[in-house]
């Protein structure tokens, strides 16, 4: 029998040494099966931003076709948002031309952000962070680190280890963040939150985290 492709594999164990590789999201945009596009804001990003979460200059990492980057963008945001993903950018480039909203719109890779030339106040991590394998975690911690400024804050969405329905990506803990956000951070908050996404009616169990860069 044929093995599953690398990059179809949900054995956590094979998550954890390789993640979720790039092709997954390109073939989900191309098929029009990305389970993650809702047509509209993550709620919790918009609870976020009733409570001002968002100051200063944004960066939204995997922001996929733009929803929460746009919307950010219509309350008055100064946002830069990022896929890894150039047709997914590109719906994103142009809803903000049909809505009339700006947005800096750039196909980068969530691990490579040293190749962005600016600092942030606010990051936002919209269901990325938990798509990586453990060392590409570290990575990605690192070059987090290197463009939100001291002071600034990371608003951190992943799924958590309370959605025990199969389907989607490795579930992080509670524990698994702290050990993560160590030195050089503080987590000011790590709340129960719902992820919305089409395999769940009623979303996914997920953390809502504030992490402080310090």
């Amino acid at each position: 029998m044929a093995s599953k492709p690398q990059h179809l594999c949900t054995d956590p164990d094979e998550l954890r040494r390789i993640g979720v590789l790039p092709v997954t999201f390109v073939a989900a945009y191309a098929a029009g099966t990305a389970a993650w596009e809702i047509g509209s804001p993550q709620p919790i990003i918009l609870e976020l931003a009733e409570r001002g979460a968002f100051v200063g200059r944004v960066l939204d990492i995997g922001c996929g076709t733009g929803e929460n980057a746009l919307e950010l963008a219509r309350r008055g945001v100064d946002i830069t948002a990022i896929d890894c993903v150039e047709q997914a950018v590109e719906q994103a480039r142009a809803k903000a031309r049909e809505r009339g909203v700006k947005v800096d719109f750039q196909v980068a890779d969530a691990l490579r952000l040293d190749r962005i030339e600016a600092t942030f106040d606010t990051i936002l991590d919209s269901a990325t962070y938990h798509v990586f394998s453990d060392a590409d975690r570290l990575a990605y911690v690192r070059g987090v680190a290197s463009r939100l400024r001291f002071g600034g804050m990371l608003h951190l969405i992943v799924f958590s280890e309370a959605e025990t329905r199969p389907g989607g990506p490795r579930r992080v803990s509670r524990a698994e963040l702290e050990a993560a956000f160590g030195a050089g951070w503080r987590i000011r908050a790590v709340e129960p939150t719902r992820y919305m996404v089409r395999m769940f009616d009623d979303g996914a169990r997920a953390w809502a985290a504030t992490i402080e860069r310090v």
